[in-house]
């Protein structure tokens, strides 16, 4: 058997970690990737120590449903990156990149052991279609190779200009990696980043980390900014679990968003908690004033009650699967609440919240709401807000792009995948294949929830589609 895994990054270390314990016949694995830093992907790669995993171990591993595999791999390494308030370890994301590496290096050796054929081609995909019962992958030197099984690991889609500032003297498109973009930022610039989510925190952060003096607005059309992770406590979800979903479907042939909300109630109730209240708690987040919110969102960090623990474990753990099966109209209701639900899904960690109080609560940050315009104007970013207007030295762009987006980089790749008729853009987003010899890993998958995926997620992916190639085998 013929596998091209096309991206070296999270997904592909799934993908490899999987087949390394379960591929008995050997055959050829060929990875492709023209990036120079192997296994990382975009958002591991070298970068600021500031720039941090944004989760604690547990569900950071790259093996799916062991959940001990990254916390192990770390061992002594995690006492240097405690968050004391989280009361877990949370490393630079390089660091975790280096997790990453060694997974996978290590799944190509036990490979090679049993007899597989594996290389990598650092060049990047630019064609690929059926070719009798085979694939034809043709990279940009011009080279052809042939496979049984394709499977795209791309990563996730590149940040929108939504503003038109592509090109402006002061404007950072793209602002991974931190430690070359800030570099172009004076410190004591006054400073516009665009988007309130997990990257503006980044760079918030960095930018305070390198002693920058300047004034820093985050410009937002919500305001909405993550909540903050709380301390584990030892619950699992007894009702909330993809068996209670699956039970629903087969009793009922369908699964509704009342059907999810009432496991939740149930969770809750449980526990002593009142689901009313809760709701009513996480709704408050789309209007009420940011400071406010991250005050009393740090000061939550100990709160012992489950709701938003339970809601952010299974809105990655449950939620892809519970996704596909609800009805149309039920996930209409559920996008009106993007920003708040990204906000729980995918929250900031106490260290970083407790910089982002410090530095709003002295005057150098603030969050400016209901944004409508930016324009570049006599060498300054004007911008147009509810409160009025402002002028910035510097604009960093921190949107991040839509779940399910293709990268620009795969846009050829896509584009050819399209043409052959192997497969099919979902309407919501993402790529959907049209052959089983063809899997899609990672954000590019199409169907998925309309929040971006996790490392949990992605590792549950990577091992299906693993799993699938090694059946198709067999």
């Amino acid at each position: 058997m013929d596998i091209a895994i096309v991206g070296a990054g999270a997904a592909a270390v799934g993908l490899l970690d999987t087949l390394a314990a379960t591929a008995d016949s050997p055959g050829t694995i060929t990875v492709f990737e023209p990036s120079p830093h192997l296994w990382r992907g975009r958002p591991y790669g070298p970068d600021l120590d500031t720039v941090l995993v944004n989760a604690p171990p547990a569900i950071m591993s790259i093996r799916h449903l062991d959940f001990g595999h990254y916390a192990a791999w770390l061992g002594m390494r995690s006492q240097a990156h405690l968050d004391e308030r989280l009361g877990q370890p949370l490393v630079p994301r390089a660091l975790y990149g280096e997790y990453l590496a060694h997974t996978a290096e290590t799944a190509l050796a036990v490979l090679r052991e049993v007899g597989w054929r594996v290389r990598v081609v650092t060049a990047r995909v630019i064609g690929v279609a059926r070719s009798g019962a085979n694939w034809s992958l043709r990279t940009e030197d011009g080279r052809g190779h042939e496979a049984d099984h394709v499977a795209l690991s791309v990563g996730g889609g590149t940040p929108q200009d939504h503003y038109g500032l592509g090109g402006a003297s002061g404007f950072v498109d793209d602002p991974y990696p931190l430690a070359r973009t800030l570099e172009r930022v004076a410190a004591g610039s006054n400073v516009a980043v665009i988007g309130s989510g997990l990257t503006a925190v980044d760079i918030v952060v960095s930018l305070a980390a390198r002693g920058h003096t300047g004034l820093i607005t985050l410009l937002s059309r919500s305001g909405v900014l993550p909540h903050v992770w709380q301390r584990p406590v030892d619950h699992r979800p007894q009702h909330v679990t993809a068996e209670r979903v699956a039970a629903l479907h087969h009793e009922h042939g369908a699964v509704t968003l009342e059907n999810l909300l009432g496991l939740l109630r149930t969770e809750l109730a449980e526990a002593g908690e009142d689901f009313e209240a809760f709701a009513a708690e996480l709704l408050a987040a789309e209007t009420e004033e940011p400071v406010r919110r991250l005050r009393a969102q740090l000061d939550a960090v100990d709160d012992p009650r489950i709701g938003r623990r339970v809601l952010q474990e299974t809105a990655h753990s449950v939620g892809p699967y519970a996704w596909r099966l609800l009805p149309e109209p039920d996930r209409t209701r559920l996008r009106r609440h993007f920003r708040m639900a990204t906000s729980v899904a995918s929250p900031m960690v106490p260290v970083n919240a407790a910089t982002m109080m410090r530095l709003l609560d002295s005057g150098q940050l603030a969050v400016a709401v209901g944004v409508r315009k930016i324009e570049v104007a006599e060498g300054v970013f004007r911008v147009r807000h509810d409160d009025g207007e402002r002028t910035f030295d510097a604009v960093i762009n921190a949107v991040n792009p839509p779940p399910r987006a293709i990268p620009r980089m795969a846009g050829p790749l896509v584009t050819a995948l399209l043409a052959d008729g192997s497969a099919e853009l979902h309407p919501a987003g993402g790529l959907v294949p049209a052959d089983p010899r063809l899997h899609v890993v990672g954000d590019l998958a199409g169907g998925g929830p309309f929040i971006t995926s996790s490392i949990a997620g992605i590792a549950a992916q990577a091992a299906r589609a693993a799993q699938t190639i090694v059946a198709a085998g067999d």
